[in-house]
């Protein structure tokens, strides 16, 4: 059963209250792996590098960190929840750092909408969102469609607000709608909470050694 314990949740081979250096070590690792995860996507939107703004190099990030878990003996079960974070985390970065280029370099204009429709999901309007195609001559290409800021009482011909980014590396939306990072936060949170518990849960005492 302490085998089991161990090799699950980790040796946390500490009386009471982990050391504060461990909760330290365990922040550094957690806040270091998040800021480079969403680091990387920013700096993908920013530049317009794809590679960088689709994700792909998060996730490289979120393997590095699961390596350095594994080789810091920390447990199985940790390890698998904060790589499912991570991932998640991950994949919710380009959207999040696209709405950051555009709240900080983005202009906002109004364009004409061209069509309006419910999005669907296996044959029903699921999440209760519209689609807007909207189209005009500066910064927003013909066909682009808006959700943010769409809904079932705006007609075809009607004006919707979008901002939209003069460099043209991320994709245009509508004004309305909550902040680039609301959504991003929770999912940076859980991941520092499951990070940090499973570098402080991998401790071992100096000296230690399993029997084979």
């Amino acid at each position: 059963m302490t085998y089991l314990r161990t090799a699950v949740w980790g040796p946390a081979e500490f009386v009471g209250l982990p050391p504060a250096r461990l909760v330290r070590k365990g922040v550094l690792v957690a806040v270091a792996a998040a800021s480079a995860i969403f680091g990387t996507a920013l700096l993908g939107a920013w530049t317009g590098r794809t590679a960088l703004a689709d994700g792909e190099a998060g996730l490289a990030v979120v393997g590095a960190l699961v390596v350095y878990l594994v080789c810091a003996g920390a447990g199985r079960a940790l390890v698998g929840v904060t790589a499912l974070l991570g991932v998640c985390f991950a994949l919710q970065t380009p959207q999040a750092a696209a709405g950051v280029v555009l709240a900080e370099r983005g202009r906002v204009r109004s364009v004409m909408v061209t069509s309006v429709e419910a999005r669907q999901s296996a044959g029903a309007d699921a999440d209760g969102r519209w689609l807007c195609s909207v189209t005009d001559r500066v910064g927003v290409p013909p066909g682009t469609r808006i959700w943010r800021g769409c809904d079932g009482s705006i007609r075809p011909g009607d004006a919707l607000a979008v901002v939209y980014d003069p460099q043209q590396r991320v994709p245009p939306r509508g004004v309305a709608g909550p902040g680039p990072l609301r959504g991003l936060a929770p999912w940076g949170a859980a991941l520092l909470v499951a990070g940090v518990t499973a570098v402080v849960r991998s401790y071992r005492l100096p000296g230690h050694c399993e029997a084979a």
